[in-house]
């Protein structure tokens, strides 16, 4: 699977198909799904850089880092995006057994996802409500003591780009049980319809950005300007 595998910066980007990925990340640690925008600044963000060095796959989340790799680094890859890996993930056939925790940024969406699960036939269900983290030094004793009385197998982190990998790297180090956790962000959201209206034709298309911008311009017009930038850590690399 080393063939696989590109280097950016010391990120090591799986670029697989679903039943690879899942794989590696069955066995534990996390998983995160960079978006452009915050990988163009990975150079100054030490914290994040740091908790997307330490993961144990990173996916190629963004359409627009898949261009760039292969403009300038001659790298053929395919986009694999967060979206489309909790799509397959939750169409998996778990036992009834299996435990799941579901880290929300808000009542509102932590209902929705519950519904949203529940339809899934994910039934042994704990939601936590992330407090407001701050990034430089993430401690959550509330949250480490949850994931010690329930033990869930999989943790889901629906949470913004550059908490959610540190808060991710903060649980691992601070569990002791084999537990997988998806840092897949708006995902979940997605599927809920609470944000964009992402679907696999939009997702496929390299498009999901422009959805989102229109869908709520003054967060990501930014946000999208933002990811331009990206091609500069390609060029001082």
């Amino acid at each position: 699977m080393e063939d696989n595998i590109v280097n950016f910066k010391g990120i090591k980007f799986h670029n697989n198909d679903f039943a690879s990925l899942f794989s590696v990340i069955n066995e534990g640690g996390y998983l995160v799904a960079p978006a452009a925008s915050a990988l163009s600044t990975i150079t100054k963000d030490k914290i994040y850089y740091n908790s997307l060095v330490q993961s144990d796959i990173a996916i190629l989340d963004s359409g627009f880092f898949c261009i760039l790799l292969r403009i300038f680094k001659r790298k053929k890859v395919s986009k694999f995006s967060g979206y489309l890996f909790l799509k397959n993930f939750l169409n998996l056939d778990f036992d009834k057994e299996t435990r799941f925790l579901s880290i929300d940024p808000n009542q509102e969406e932590s209902k929705a996802n519950i519904s949203y699960l529940a339809d899934k036939n994910i039934k042994n269900l704990k939601n936590y409500i992330a407090p407001k983290y701050n990034k430089e030094n993430i401690i959550d004793k509330n949250l480490l003591e949850e994931i010690k009385i329930f033990q869930p197998r999989y943790i889901i982190i629906n949470l913004g780009g550059g908490i959610q990998e540190v808060l991710a790297l903060y649980i691992k180090k601070n569990t002791e049980k084999k537990i997988s956790i998806l840092c897949t962000g708006a995902a979940l959201a997605f599927l809920t319809k609470k944000q964009a209206p992402i679907n696999d034709l939009v997702d496929k298309l390299y498009l999901g950005w422009l959805f989102r911008t229109l869908y709520n311009p003054r967060k990501f017009f930014f946000r999208t300007f933002k990811s331009l930038f990206l091609i500069k850590q390609f060029i001082i690399d």
